[in-house]
């Protein structure tokens, strides 16, 4: 019997190609909502959904009985019930490592951007606003030699830290779950408690995944702890952030500016202060949004359901006790 798998994104044809070789593929290359019942029909019949951007919820799987793998074409899975997928034992795949250097690229060029008002000056010129000498009220922060402070210090975390501390001479912090003694000794990173991380940094990068536990893990009483000369990045899960209390300290001053890839409503809500704010840099969420990454992180979701669908165990897998309760 052939496979069936349900693709719920945009695919190249060399992508599509390689799952047609080996299974029949209901392809909804422009999916409004999961709510699509053409789409829920397919999901009944099939046995690995490939797909990005879509909150995946519990009850969706009630119409997939026959399903064995998810893979996602993204590193973050928070759009997918985790628990519940392993308790049906079906395997959760991700694209983790293709995507780490592209997105540390993306979190320090909004440490460029934010620090020099990259932007901001830019648009000066566009607009034919440069008319004299740049004086200091368009001076910039410098970056060299200042302290960044890196809340997650996972592969992102650490690919924007070692552009910071051997590229840029920067002192690295580092709040985090449990101690990396590599990184340490690679780039003199100190680890320290979240509190003391925020004191201290010039630039806050975050970069946890989004979990209960992270969920507005900085918020109003965090802020408050940074230095007024702080700058804030976020290249994460907007929830990860408390986005009012981002803007009321961007507004009061309570610190000096924001590099933003990710909010808590994406889009963007056009009602957003954020956008429209001289000292903030914002981004359509494009960490990994470069030809060569997205190719490789789509190959990789491929490569995962192909494995995962042959009973074999994928790249990446989320959930490793799902693999164990399939394995003797």
């Amino acid at each position: 019997m052939t496979k069936r798998i349900v693709a719920y994104t945009r695919l190249k044809p060399i992508h599509l190609d390689q799952l047609r070789q080996r299974f029949h593929v209901d392809y909804f290359e422009a999916l409004k909502s999961t709510d699509d019942p053409d789409f829920r029909q397919a999901l009944g019949q099939a046995h690995g959904l490939v797909g990005s951007s879509f909150v995946i919820a519990p009850e969706l799987l009630e119409h997939a009985p026959q399903l064995e793998a998810v893979a996602t074409i993204s590193v973050g899975y928070d759009n997918y019930p985790v628990e519940a997928l392993t308790r049906r034992g079906i395997l959760l795949c991700n694209t983790p490592d293709v995507l780490t250097e592209t997105t540390a690229d993306t979190g320090f060029l909004l440490i460029m951007a934010t620090a020099r008002r990259a932007i901001e000056l830019a648009e000066l010129v566009k607009r034919g606003d440069w008319t004299a000498s740049i004086g200091e009220p368009h001076f910039g922060t410098d970056v060299h030699g200042k302290t960044l402070g890196m809340v997650g210090f996972g592969r992102i975390g650490a690919g924007v830290a070692r552009r910071g501390a051997l590229g840029f001479g920067m002192r690295v912090l580092y709040a985090c779950s449990s101690p990396k003694p590599a990184l340490e000794q690679e780039l003199s990173a100190v680890r320290c408690e979240l509190n003391e991380l925020l004191s201290q940094a010039d630039f806050v990068c975050v970069t946890v995944p989004l979990t209960a536990e992270t969920t507005h893990l900085i918020g109003r009483h965090e802020f408050g702890l940074m230095k007024p000369s702080a700058i804030f990045v976020n290249i994460a899960r907007g929830k990860v952030v408390d986005e009012a209390a981002l803007i009321a300290a961007l507004e009061t001053g309570e610190i000096h500016a924001a590099g933003l890839d990710v909010f808590e409503q994406e889009p963007l809500s056009p009602e957003s202060p954020l956008p429209h704010m001289a000292n903030v840099v914002a981004l359509p969420h494009v960490g990994s949004a470069t030809h060569e990454t997205r190719d490789a992180m789509a190959q990789r979701a491929v490569d995962n359901i192909t494995l995962a669908l042959e009973g074999k165990r994928p790249l990446s897998l989320v959930n490793e006790a799902a693999w164990r309760g399939k394995t003797p």
